[in-house]
């Protein structure tokens, strides 16, 4: 048993390795705004053309800029349940899944202690 609990908690941190360093760029609609995010939806670079300056609508602006993050959000939250895939249950989707793994990785590390006390 403790070896099992070992092996799915190094499996799990391999994951969390994985989408540390997932990267996702997408563009808005017209091409003028990029964001990049991580593996945890983090932003990491948002890049705007100057040509956005032209259009005084800051308002139009805040919401593509928003959108173009969700857009990339989702999809590393995508990309983070392909990684993810082989520790989830059939069915799992990036709407039905959180990829914080770190309660169930504490609950594997206590296993494992235990373990190896007895």
């Amino acid at each position: 048993m403790y070896d099992e609990y070992a092996r799915m908690a190094e499996d799990v941190r391999t994951m969390q390795r994985r989408l540390a360093e997932v990267r996702v760029t997408a563009d808005s609609d017209d091409g003028l705004i990029s964001v990049t995010v991580g593996g945890a939806g983090e932003l990491l670079e948002l890049w705007l053309d100057p040509r956005v300056h032209r259009d005084p609508d800051s308002a139009a602006l805040a919401k593509s800029i928003t959108e173009t993050v969700h857009r990339a959000v989702a999809l590393s939250r995508d990309e983070g349940v392909a990684i993810a895939a082989s520790l989830l249950p059939a069915g799992a989707t990036a709407d039905n899944t959180d990829l914080r793994f770190d309660p169930y990785l504490r609950e594997l590390d206590r296993q494992v202690a235990g373990g190896e006390r007895r």
